[in-house]
């Protein structure tokens, strides 16, 4: 009498079966821990999950959506709301600089965007993932125009940006460790301008 195999997770066809996804991510975080991101690849995460790549790639069209996905299940980022613009930008640089740092998510975030260098579906992927990110940080800013610290004028979505870029470039020149006052004196830069 043969070995009898172990049963695979049933997929519900298009819509995701939660139970499903959920063992598909977590299995996704088993293998990025052990093998890291050169060593992460669908057919390991299908493997660890009992799950068909078919099923996977029908959720996350890319390996670099499941690594999104992954990241920002990951991501504990807490935005300060402390009444005033200034502080609340430089309480969440500082809060996500320390995540990045002392997380594997700095490690899997940075990969991400080295990724999405060469490959299109890695770029579309984070595109996406900063367009969201992008309206995240801007209703900080949308909170300080109501409170009526900013001009209404302010493109909010250009301030989230520049913030990006900023924390962006210190993940990605690895220089995460700076310090509390460096991050508010950028953040003053941003806030009230530089002309004299």
């Amino acid at each position: 009498m043969g070995e009898v195999a172990a049963p695979g997770r049933k997929s519900i066809g298009a819509k995701r079966n939660p139970e499903s996804a959920d063992a598909i991510i977590e299995a996704a975080e088993a293998v990025l821990a052990e093998a890291g991101y050169s060593g992460f690849s669908i057919e390991a995460v299908a493997r660890r999950a009992r799950a068909g790549k078919p099923t996977i790639y029908r959720w996350w069209p890319s390996k670099a959506a499941l690594l999104i996905e992954v990241y920002q299940r990951q991501k504990r980022v807490a935005v300060p709301n402390t009444g005033r613009l200034e502080d609340d930008l430089a309480g969440f640089l500082v809060n996500l600089f320390a995540h990045w740092r002392d997380t594997s998510s700095g490690n899997v975030f940075r990969s991400l965007v080295a990724e999405a260098q060469s490959d299109e579906a890695a770029a579309v992927a984070l595109a996406d993932y900063a367009r969201g990110r992008r309206a995240h940080t801007s209703s900080i800013v949308e909170r300080a125009k109501a409170r009526g610290e900013v001009s209404v004028d302010v493109d909010a979505e250009i301030v989230a940006d520049l913030i990006a870029s900023y924390a962006w470039r210190h993940l990605l020149t690895n220089r995460l460790d700076e310090d509390e006052a460096t991050i508010r004196a950028a953040v003053r830069y941003v806030v009230r301008g530089i002309a004299a």
